[in-house]
């Protein structure tokens, strides 16, 4: 094991742990992931894991908030797909569409959904660590969206926030049910028919024109 000495091979250390520790919660569940095996990934000694951490719980949380930040990320560049629409806004919306059904249907995303839904018994506030920071964000850059192309003539939108969550309903909404929380891989040809449904009527609702969508 080779240990890297000063501030970056701190820091290193710290992102390799987390990941290691990413896959191994996603795989075995909070209760079952064990210490040992998320520093034996990780390449470092156990007593390093709980320098960083302090625990598994803290472990957990530090994961929780860093694949938040991720998927934010993730959607976040999906959505700026929106700012600059030169062709049929359908057509923008279903490319952003797929794009933000892909990162909902990230394999690690829906394993760490459901370790989080698994523990919120025990453990309450970890939903806002997962589901507060992600869509907080997400939701009010698709709200701007939305208002923008508004503002432009290309959808009637007079509550920004509710469109962007009514779009993000469309997309998701059955998509836990579909996968069985994940353990079912959906085709693509199913993505591409939840994302084509959702924006047909998506538009029937915030359509320019009556036509819309149909």
């Amino acid at each position: 094991m080779v240990e890297v000495g000063g501030t970056r091979g701190r820091i290193e250390k710290r992102s390799a742990i987390l990941e290691a520790a990413a896959d191994v919660f996603a795989a075995e569940g909070f209760a079952l992931a064990s210490v040992d095996d998320i520093a034996a990934a990780a390449g470092v000694a156990k007593a390093t894991v709980y320098s960083h951490f302090g625990d598994k719980e803290g472990l957990l949380r530090a994961v929780l908030t860093v694949e938040a930040d991720r998927a934010a990320e993730s959607n976040l560049a999906a959505i700026e797909r929106l700012l600059h629409v030169e062709g049929d806004v359908d057509d923008a919306l279903r490319d952003v569409g797929r794009r933000l059904v892909d990162c909902f249907c990230d394999p690690k995303a829906q394993a760490l959904r459901r370790l989080v839904t698994g523990e919120l018994a025990r453990y309450p506030d970890l939903a806002d660590l997962l589901f507060g920071r992600t869509p907080q964000r997400v939701h009010q850059a698709l709200a701007d969206r939305l208002l923008a192309l508004s503002v432009q003539g290309r959808l009637v939108v007079d509550d920004p926030l509710t469109a962007a969550e009514h779009f993000g309903s469309l997309l998701t909404g059955s998509i836990d049910a579909r996968s069985r929380l994940g353990s079912r891989r959906l085709p693509d040809a199913e993505l591409d028919a939840i994302v084509e449904s959702g924006v047909r009527v998506f538009l029937r609702a915030y359509g320019a024109t009556p036509a819309a969508g149909r």
